[in-house]
C-alpha cells in the first residue's frame, strides 16, 4: 500500500539530512540569492538499515559559467548559478585580472542553452592584461591552473602584507558553528561549500555558497568588495581544506586570518607565513583547532620548551 504522504530525504535518518536542532542563521547574515536557484527537486531511492523508500530530494545545480571580458572569453568554470555578479568581481580581483574594483564597469549575466555567460565590461588596462596573458599562453603547455602560463605566476602574491588581526579560539569556534548553521544550500543538498566573512568575535556577517570551494570564496570576496567591508575588522572562514589557492585569494584582499574546518597543504602554510595570514585549520565542534601560522594572533600563547600538557 502506498503512503499518501510523500517522504523526503530529511524524513529518513541519514548523514545527508540536516541537523534537526541546528539554529537558523541570524537575520543579519547576508546569504546572497535565494538557494532554490542553486538546486533542483528530484525523486530518489534511499536504502538505509534494510529499508528502501522513494523520497523527495534537492540536488545542487552545477552549471558551466563562461567569464567574458570585453568580448574576450577568458575561462569557463563549473559553478552554482547564483551570485554571479559577486563571482565575476571576486574572480577578477583574486586572479589579478582587475587591478582594482574600479576597473569593472558593469556585469551582464546571460543564460544560454549551454549554461550561463557572464559579460564583464572592463577598463582598457584590464583588457590589455587579458590580451597579453592570452598571447603568452599561445603555443605553451600550461601548468594546469586556469589562465596560468608559468610556474612563477602560480605563486602570485599581493604587493602588501595582510592586515594583522588578533583572535581567540572562542571566536573561531563561534565562526565554525555560525558557518554550519548559515549554509542553506548545503542543508538542502549536502553538496556545496561555503565561505564566510566573520567579525572579530566570530559572528558570520556575509556568506556565499557554491559547488566549488574556490567559487564560494570568489563570490564572498566580490560581495565584500561591493559592501565595502573593512578587512581589518574580521577574518575569512571556509568549509573546505585550506589549499594554496584559498590562502592566495584571502591574501589578495589583505585579510589577516583564514579559518578552515579541514587541514591546509604545505604550500598554503608557506604562503600564509609569507603574506602575514594567520592560518587556523581543523576547527571543529568547539573543542579543537590547529594554528599553522602566527599562533599568537590566534590566541595561543607560546608553549614552553619541553612541555606537552
Amino acid at each position: 500500500m502506498t503512503d499518501p504522504t510523500p517522504l523526503t530525504v530529511a524524513d529518513i535518518p541519514a548523514d545527508i539530512s540536516s541537523e534537526p536542532d541546528a539554529e537558523p542563521p541570524a537575520e543579519s547574515v547576508s546569504l546572497g540569492e535565494h538557494p532554490d536557484r542553486g538546486a533542483d527537486p528530484a525523486r530518489v531511492h534511499v536504502w538505509r538499515e534494510g529499508r528502501q523508500v522513494e523520497a523527495s530530494d534537492w540536488i545542487a545545480r552545477e552549471t558551466p559559467i563562461a567569464l567574458i571580458f570585453n568580448g574576450i572569453s577568458h575561462a569557463v568554470m563549473m559553478a552554482s548559478p547564483g551570485d554571479l555578479s559577486d563571482f565575476a568581481l571576486g574572480f577578477g580581483i583574486t586572479e589579478g585580472l582587475l587591478a582594482s574594483p574600479a576597473e569593472l564597469y558593469g556585469v551582464d549575466v546571460v543564460e544560454v542553452q549551454q549554461g550561463v555567460e557572464v559579460h564583464l565590461e572592463v577598463s582598457s588596462a584590464c583588457a590589455w592584461r587579458l590580451r597579453e596573458r592570452r598571447r603568452n599562453l599561445a603555443g605553451r603547455t600550461g601548468c594546469g591552473l586556469c589562465g596560468t602560463d608559468s610556474l612563477s605566476q602560480v605563486r602570485r602574491v599581493p604587493d602588501t602584507m595582510a592586515h594583522p588581526v588578533c583572535l581567540v579560539p572562542k571566536a573561531l569556534f563561534r565562526a565554525e558553528t555560525g558557518l554550519k548553521n548559515a549554509q542553506v544550500l548545503q542543508k538542502l543538498t549536502g553538496a556545496t561549500h561555503a565561505a564566510a566573512w566573520c567579525n572579530l568575535d566570530g559572528e558570520v556577517q556575509l556568506l556565499r555558497e557554491d559547488v566549488g570551494r574556490h567559487n564560494a570564496l570568489d563570490k564572498l570576496i566580490g560581495a565584500m568588495i561591493r559592501a565595502d567591508v573593512p578587512v581589518a575588522e574580521g577574518f575569512v572562514a571556509i568549509t573546505s581544506r585550506a589549499s594554496f589557492e584559498m590562502v592566495q585569494k584571502t591574501a589578495m584582499i589583505r585579510a589577516g586570518a583564514l579559518m578552515a574546518v579541514s587541514a591546509p597543504t604545505t604550500m598554503a602554510v608557506q604562503l600564509a607565513e609569507a603574506c602575514g595570514v594567520a592560518l587556523a585549520g581543523l576547527v571543529r565542534d568547539g573543542r579543537r583547532m590547529v594554528a599553522y601560522t602566527f599562533p599568537e594572533r590566534l590566541g595561543l600563547p607560546p608553549v614552553m620548551a619541553g612541555r606537552t600538557d
